[in-house]
């Protein structure tokens, strides 16, 4: 069988994200399976040379999984025409600088979330792809996580009815760091950094709603910095100047309402970190990261209010579990597949640089909502 080659140059990939879902268990989990079968039969090998800053980082990681190739030139490495793409996993901040750069060489660009801190530049990146004529993609790994997709199976098949409204709840407690480790980087705290809840999560919402619900058309937003005082990775107290929560509200197509409470200072009692109940005129269901539950309108039950007496409905076994029906590969490695199928055979892609540009737009309106304290519209990019 023949085997063809594709240099991925991947940038970033150091941190925790870009290494363990986009190197790990992505661009090396199709190399250890053999390839990816193309549409003439072929196998698509990826071969990836691992970019950082740090030579000692880089090349331990390259050791370590078997990388033949790093640098920290990427200069260099974007000098060469036999890598055909580029990923970035890297800072927001330093992000649309080294896209623009790679477009430049004649890379198509792959790149983590968001595309930009401002919309603006995120549009003018996304326009400059475009005109240069490279593929390009912005990772939208959410939707092909098991709970959404049967939550969109559900919505495909009509099982709603007439959407009403979605609630999401996304969200856990994140140590200050002082008498217990955090779980997440000081830099997520601190709005000089490109930290902040809104910017880091709205992003996603923007996409999970346009495509297993419906486009979203507005938002109203509240914000806060509910633990004003962390620690860092070495111990030292800082001020947390950027927001750990966002209350938002998003106005769909349909007169679709859907809330989401986004909250690093909250405690998960719920089925998973995140979860989506989506309710309709024929039907209900929650979905996590893996399970979705439903109940149809003939397994409603008819609850009472009656606060003098306890509740004699076990509400959560009214409840059907959607099944598998399926093997359900990693949502990072499947979009990776896609994106290369879509470089090398020219196969459909959805998720352009201008999709990333609409939740940088969705958070950058949150942002304005919560400081104006009113709904603010989202206007057609394409436009």
């Amino acid at each position: 069988m023949h085997t063809r080659r594709i240099g991925i140059i991947m940038h970033g990939v150091t941190g925790r994200m870009g290494m363990n879902q986009h190197l790990i268990r992505s661009v090396l989990a199709i190399r250890d399976q053999g390839g990816l079968a193309l549409e003439d039969g072929a196998r698509l090998m990826p071969d990836p040379i691992i970019v950082g800053r740090n030579p000692v980082k880089v090349e331990a990681l390259a050791e370590k999984h078997g990388v033949a190739r790093w640098t920290t030139n990427l200069e260099a490495a974007l000098a060469n025409p036999d890598d055909e793409i580029f990923f970035d996993a890297a800072s927001t901040q330093l992000r649309p600088g080294l896209l623009r750069q790679a477009i430049d060489a004649g890379k198509h660009v792959y790149c983590e979330k968001p595309v930009s801190e401002g919309l603006e530049e995120a549009v003018a990146i996304a326009r400059h792809a475009r005109d240069k004529g490279v593929k390009n993609g912005i990772v939208h790994d959410k939707l092909d996580l098991p709970g959404l997709i049967k939550l969109k199976r559900l919505r495909d098949a009509g099982f709603f009815g007439r959407i009403l409204s979605v609630k999401g709840e996304f969200g856990y407690w994140v140590f200050e760091g002082d008498w217990m480790p955090a779980q997440r980087p000081s830099w997520n705290y601190r709005a000089a950094d490109g930290g902040g809840m809104v910017s880091d999560m709205l992003c996603h919402w923007r996409y999970v709603l346009d495509n297993v619900i419906a486009p979203v058309r507005s938002v109203s937003c509240t914000t806060a910095t509910h633990i004003p005082e962390r620690w860092d990775e070495t111990g030292a107290p800082y001020r947390a100047t950027a927001d750990d929560a966002a209350y938002a509200t998003f106005m769909l197509d349909g007169d679709i309402v859907a809330h989401i409470n986004s909250s690093w200072c909250t405690r998960v009692r719920r089925d998973d970190l995140v979860t989506f109940q989506v309710d309709g005129t024929h039907g209900s269901a929650v979905a996590g990261l893996h399970r979705c539950f439903s109940q149809h309108r003939v397994n409603t039950p008819k609850p009472v209010w009656n606060p003098d007496e306890p509740q004699a409905l076990e509400f959560f076994s009214h409840w059907e579990e959607v099944p598998d029906n399926t093997v359900f590969d990693n949502g990072f490695k499947v979009q990776w597949e896609q994106f290369l199928r879509h470089v090398v055979d020219d196969a459909p892609w959805k998720y352009s640089l201008m999709e990333g540009a609409k939740g940088v737009q969705l958070a950058e309106a949150g942002y304005r909502s919560a400081r104006e304290r009113r709904w603010v519209d989202l206007p057609d990019l394409e436009g």
